[in-house]
């Protein structure tokens, strides 16, 4: 069996778990949301350099309790990871921001700790704008509306254009974007988030959509 496994301080690792007989205990240890602690040997013995293969694994803790809307949203980290990480894929700082999103969803869902983790993944892949400064090298100020340029960051909007943009969707106010830093979104700001997240995710992601937004669609 091939799992898929976010490693603390390394970052994507799959890897070979055999689970035949005599291992009957194994495929109810190795769950979604199990902390594990394992050992595995770099040298595969399969045709995929990539591939380790796991000599020992116990759970480092009892699995997290999600349910209903967490996890719906627990599952689309996971398929998020997969999605962006590549297998091997070094995100040393990655780990610590996935373990705290899933223990926040364990107590209590709340979507912003979704777009907290969002940005900081991101911020692992290199692909997150600065928060702090705009385009023209400028502190982002809270009474601003700002627009996402590709690969530059965030554009001020005068006063008077912004009130010529009919798509509210394409103003961004420099509120969200410092909240969003802080990690102290509003109930006001998630809306925003939750757009600019899906938009810088985008790029990564490709056209394929996410299976677990289903979920959400269908609840």
């Amino acid at each position: 069996m091939i799992v898929n496994l976010l490693v603390d301080g390394v970052g994507r690792i799959d890897a070979l778990v055999r689970v035949g007989s005599g291992k009957k205990n194994l495929k109810s240890i190795i769950q979604p949301f199990q902390p594990l602690i394992f050992q595995f040997n770099s040298k595969s013995d399969t045709s995929d350099s990539s591939l380790k293969f796991i000599t020992q694994i116990e759970p480092a803790a009892p699995a997290l309790p999600l349910t209903s809307t967490s996890l719906y949203s627990a599952m689309y980290l996971n398929e998020l990871l997969v999605r962006v990480l590549d297998s091997g894929q070094h995100a040393e700082g990655l780990f610590i921001h996935y373990h705290r999103c899933i223990m926040s969803l364990a107590s209590e869902f709340s979507s912003e700790h979704l777009r907290y983790f969002e940005m900081e993944l991101l911020a692992e892949l290199g692909a997150l704008p600065s928060l702090d400064y705009d385009t023209q090298g400028e502190k982002i100020e809270p009474v601003m509306s700002y627009r996402i340029i590709a690969d530059e960051g965030f554009l001020p909007v005068a006063q008077q254009a912004s009130t010529h943009i009919t798509h509210s969707k394409q103003l961004l106010s420099g509120e969200m974007l410092i909240n969003l830093k802080a990690k102290t979104l509003t109930p006001e700001n998630l809306v925003q988030a939750k757009g600019l997240m899906r938009l810088l995710l985008s790029p990564l992601l490709g056209t394929k959509p996410l299976l677990s937004r289903k979920l959400f669609i269908k609840k």
